[in-house]
């Protein structure tokens, strides 16, 4: 099967699925057209999914490939309090991959894509000897709303949606907290970030980023089966971590998701986290240690 064979079965797929009113070109010529609404930021993020690194092909199905490879990125706009709006999918492939399995993973990939009305705009195939697929998400934030990881204060509460501890091997199809994200922005949080590379390493990230430290003192919600060193270091939770004022009233729930106060933020000691009173070392996944 050649290239443009490949993009005409894309093409036929996407134009299938939904197609957002703000995408004025997709699929088809060099580049997508937006035309965003005035009074909103758009956010932009990107991730690679790595064969032999996130999946193999003896665990996840071409389905479950798709569905992850753009269930990360929107993961990050769900961090953002964001909406989606599209993505551009680059795939590369071995030559041995190019007809049905192709059409697995875009099906995979595009029912992930319509639950949260995200339109495929976009992107480019390559053959290569192994799978890598390298997403880039555009979202929508009312102006200057954006949840960041910069926006932590001393005295701030710390909390968790949903249950901590799943890996990789048994969440095949992780879910976006897109509904979350949204909540929580509109109740008046501050910051956030999705765990996507363990609490440990991630409550880091967002305290050096707000210049401050992180105390972990309440209890954990642990995924049924996991171990609480899984829900500190494991990662592949994709959970979001936020933080509010103490004044702030937040509900037992951010849409269908239950939320749990496990600790508070800090003064200075930039980037220290504390679990039960003693340093917590940041143990989550990193490519490069």
């Amino acid at each position: 099967m050649r290239e443009t064979e490949i993009v005409a079965r894309i093409r036929k797929l996407a134009e299938a699925g939904y197609q957002g009113r703000a995408i004025v070109k997709g699929i088809g010529d060099d580049c997508a057209i937006l035309r965003p609404t005035a009074n909103e930021d758009l956010v932009f993020t990107s991730d690679m999914l790595l064969e032999g690194r996130h999946f193999t092909r003896r665990t996840h199905s071409p389905a479950d490939i798709g569905h992850k490879a753009l269930a990360r990125c929107l993961s990050d706009l769900a961090a953002m309090g964001a909406e989606p709006v599209f993505c551009l999918v680059s795939l590369a492939i071995p030559a041995g991959l190019a007809g049905p399995w192709v059409t697995r993973f875009y099906r995979g990939l595009l029912a992930i894509a319509t639950k949260y009305q995200t339109t495929l705009a976009g992107g480019d195939l390559a053959r290569f000897e192994k799978i890598i697929a390298d997403v880039i998400c555009c979202g929508c934030v009312p102006r200057g709303r954006a949840l960041l990881r910069s926006a932590a204060k001393p005295g701030d509460k710390i909390y968790v949606t949903g249950k901590l501890g799943k890996s990789w091997r048994r969440n095949l199809r992780p879910e976006p907290r897109i509904e979350a994200g949204s909540t929580l922005r509109g109740l008046g949080v501050r910051a956030a970030i999705d765990l996507s590379d363990g609490l440990s390493l991630d409550l880091q990230r967002l305290c050096l980023e707000s210049q401050v430290s992180a105390e972990i003192d309440a209890d954990l919600p642990i995924a049924r089966g996991s171990t609480l060193e899984q829900a500190l270091h494991a990662g592949e939770d994709y959970e979001l971590l936020f933080t509010a004022a103490p004044k702030l009233s937040l509900p037992a729930r951010a849409g269908t998701l239950p939320i749990t106060y496990i600790g508070i933020i800090a003064p200075g000691h930039y980037g220290r986290v504390l679990f039960n009173g003693r340093p917590l070392t940041p143990k989550g996944f990193d490519h490069f240690a």
